[in-house]
């Protein structure tokens, strides 16, 4: 299987995974529309976006909420997922979809240059909804209870965005404790070792 990411990035949370996973992956970046080995990006995923995931019978798979699921599900003596079909397995979904749309879509426009009003409005959003997983992190050690998922690769990967944007965490020591705690993990580290964002 190969990876396309783009360090720093939404990509990041399956990197996390397939190494939480132990999962042989090839990982490959793209810049600019081209993966590093120089193939236009849109002929493998249209979309344009990553992460992409390319199975090794050439099928690709998208959308980092599928991705991180499919990786977790290829181990699953991991426990990065709960079982298919178990209302575990919901609320691992519930978290993941709600990361993907009011979290890492109320970063999105807090990267881009706009109108300050809007850009506040945005801000204040955002911060209310780390509100809310701050309460829930105040009596979980992790989104599902004790044991890392899937879920909470992909919020750190979203929350750690947060220093770019000008979001100030101390307001929030359960996640500001959930980031530091989750950036100690073994893979976790490689993974961002090897996409540059941190040094050795």
């Amino acid at each position: 299987m190969k990876l396309f990411i783009k360090p720093g990035a939404c990509s990041l949370s399956p990197h996390i995974i397939s190494r939480e996973a132990g999962l042989n992956l090839e990982v490959e970046r793209v810049v600019d529309g081209k993966t590093a080995s120089g193939v236009d990006f849109r002929s493998i995923n249209p979309k344009g976006y990553v992460p992409t995931l390319q199975l090794d019978d050439g099928q690709v798979l998208t959308e980092g909420v599928v991705i991180v699921q499919y990786l977790a599900d290829q181990k699953p003596e991991a426990k990065l997922a709960p079982k298919a079909g178990t209302l575990e397995r919901y609320r691992l979904q519930e978290w993941l979809v709600y990361i993907a749309t009011e979290l890492h879509k109320g970063y999105s426009p807090l990267f881009r240059k706009g109108p300050e009003e809007a850009l506040k409005t945005a801000k204040d959003a955002l911060v209310a909804k780390l509100g809310f997983v701050n309460k829930h992190l105040e009596k979980h050690q992790f989104l599902l209870g004790d044991g890392f998922t899937a879920a909470d690769a992909y919020l750190f990967t979203v929350t750690s965005w947060s220093k770019h944007v000008g979001i100030d965490l101390v307001p929030f020591p359960a996640l500001s404790s959930f980031l530091e705690r989750t950036a100690k993990r073994p893979a976790v580290h490689a993974a961002m070792l090897a996409e540059g964002l941190i040094k050795n």
